[in-house]
């Protein structure tokens, strides 16, 4: 009986102690945990404002003069152009005269020369460049025996007043090649030795020897000379190659340096002149990138010789 009363006794503790279980208090919300809240972003910083790209130049730029200078100012006012599309560049000819006149008339920015200005023009220069220099070279073919002629010998040789190597130290029938009228090469050739004349109204008259060979590119030039017997010709001084054997003139070879100090006599800068107005900023931007790096590759890739 006892026993039987102790297991009541037990199962009765259990009991109450489960129900206290049941009934004890939830846990109020304010007691669970819950996230720290995130910290608030930082602001983000406001973007830089750009400059202002510089304005691009615009306008127009007119150069007149020497048809020899022309295609080298073309081939700069075209890279100049692609390079400030607002720019508009007309490069006009007419003459180392007429680019002369030109700035004086006040009707172009520029005026080029393909020679030394005169006294009398100086004074209507406000400001000159020497954008690049030219040297011809004198070619003959291997087998002439002569090295080395006069301005004179030149003149004679190219107008027919001479007509055999033998007066000039040589032997055989000298057979003269030319480039052809028009040519920029040709023009400076007779001007520099002489073969250009005036008539009597003052006009320049071209008195190359009318049995001349005429061709109508240095390269056929050099080949004409390089496989003509006791030939001679004359080409720019930048496509001289070994094909033909190079004079000298008073007694100086060509050569790049020669024709920058002025010893090579065959040889003529090339000028830019302004008159009394002000340059645009375009014209003023255009004479800058003549004189850079890249305006003076162009110079020499055109087959002249760079000045700066």
């Amino acid at each position: 009986m006892k026993s039987i009363t102790l297991v009541f006794a037990i199962l009765l503790a259990v009991g109450m102690m489960a129900a206290c279980g049941n009934n004890a208090p939830e846990p109020s919300s304010a007691q669970e945990s819950t996230p720290a809240p995130a910290p608030a972003p930082e602001p983000a910083p406001a973007p830089e404002q750009e400059p202002e790209a510089a304005a691009d130049l615009s306008g127009s730029i007119i150069t007149a003069g020497s048809t020899s200078v022309q295609p080298l100012s073309q081939e700069l006012a075209d890279v100049f152009m692609d390079m400030h599309s607002g720019v508009i560049i007309d490069v006009m000819g007419g003459g180392s005269g007429a680019g002369v006149k030109s700035v004086e008339d006040d009707t172009a920015d520029f005026g080029a020369l393909s020679r030394e200005l005169k006294d009398e023009e100086r004074e209507l220069a406000a400001q000159e460049w020497v954008i690049a220099k030219d040297g011809i070279a004198i070619i003959v073919n291997a087998d002439v025996d002569v090295d080395d002629l006069t301005k004179d010998d030149l003149k004679g040789i190219f107008t027919g007043e001479i007509t055999d190597w033998s007066s000039l130290g040589g032997s055989g029938k000298i057979e003269v090649v030319v480039r052809e009228e028009g040519s920029g090469t040709r023009d400076a050739f007779n001007e520099l030795t002489g073969v250009q004349g005036k008539d009597a109204d003052g006009n320049n008259v071209d008195n190359t020897l009318e049995t001349a060979i005429v061709q109508g590119s240095t390269g056929a030039v050099k080949t004409t000379v390089a496989g003509t017997e006791n030939s001679i010709g004359y080409v720019s001084l930048g496509s001289l190659d070994d094909s033909v054997k190079a004079l000298m003139v008073e007694g100086v070879a060509p050569s790049a340096a020669t024709v920058l100090d002025g010893s090579y006599v065959v040889s003529r800068p090339f000028v830019y002149i302004t008159g009394r107005s002000p340059l645009s900023e375009a014209a003023q931007a255009f004479i800058d990138f003549i004189f850079s790096a890249e305006g003076q590759a162009i110079v020499s890739e055109s087959g002249f010789i760079a000045v700066a």
